[in-house]
């Protein structure tokens, strides 16, 4: 019994002695927004808090706030550090935003308020992810996955009607995926994202098609 309670020990000690980087995502913003001696939250700092998860989890932060409706002109406010940062991600490259992005910041009560209402969710989707289909999230396989984030980030960042939730959502799930090493939720968001691709081409026609309509309709 003595012997089986020290190896215990030694184990607990192991787990307990992880560094943050190997948390899942949603522990790491609860632990940022419970840490009393900040007053504030950048993105800089959140950058370093993930170390080399910071591409994925940046994206998924940015993607995020784009899979509810929000007010016009938001997606392409947030869709430009998903260009930066899906581009990046695609050559391989560590994360690196500018300073007009990097240096902003929100009050740790903001950002606490922010964590509360995507923590749960998060939680949730982190209780179905394990680590599956390595190759999908392989080093090869991150830079096609960041291509095809690159590609939703541009339609994103565009001002279509409804055009973001589902680019956003898609590329919400391929982070997910590559954060927690899983190829089924990174496939799951490819097909959401060519889906996604798939109706907002028909949107884009659409429009199109009644502005000719107007056009030839008003001379």
């Amino acid at each position: 019994m003595g012997r089986g309670r020290k190896i215990a020990k030694r184990f607990a000690g192991i787990e307990a002695a992880q560094p943050e980087g190997k948390k899942r995502f949603s522990q790491i913003l609860d632990a940022i927004g419970a840490d009393e001696r900040r007053e504030r939250v950048s993105v800089s700092d959140l950058m370093r808090a993930m170390d080399a998860r910071a591409v994925a989890a940046l994206i998924l932060l940015f993607a995020l706030p784009n899979v509810v409706p929000t007010p016009p002109g938001t997606s392409s406010i947030l869709g430009l550090p998903l260009l930066y940062l899906t581009a990046q991600m695609m050559l391989g490259k560590l994360p690196w935003l500018p300073a007009i992005i990097a240096d902003r910041s929100m009050t740790r009560s903001d950002f606490n308020s922010f964590v509360g209402r995507v923590t749960p969710l998060l939680a949730r989707a982190e209780r179905l992810l394990k680590p599956r289909l390595l190759f999908v999230t392989s080093a090869t396989g991150e830079r096609i996955i960041g291509g095809i984030c690159l590609t939703l980030a541009i339609v994103l960042a565009l001002p279509i009607p409804l055009g973001n939730m589902l680019p956003a959502f898609a590329i919400s799930l391929m982070a997910l995926g590559v954060l927690e090493r899983d190829g089924l939720w990174v496939i799951i968001g490819v097909l959401v994202g060519v889906f996604s691709l798939v109706i907002v081409s028909g949107v884009v026609w659409a429009l199109a098609k009644a502005l000719i309509f107007v056009i030839v309709n008003a001379f």
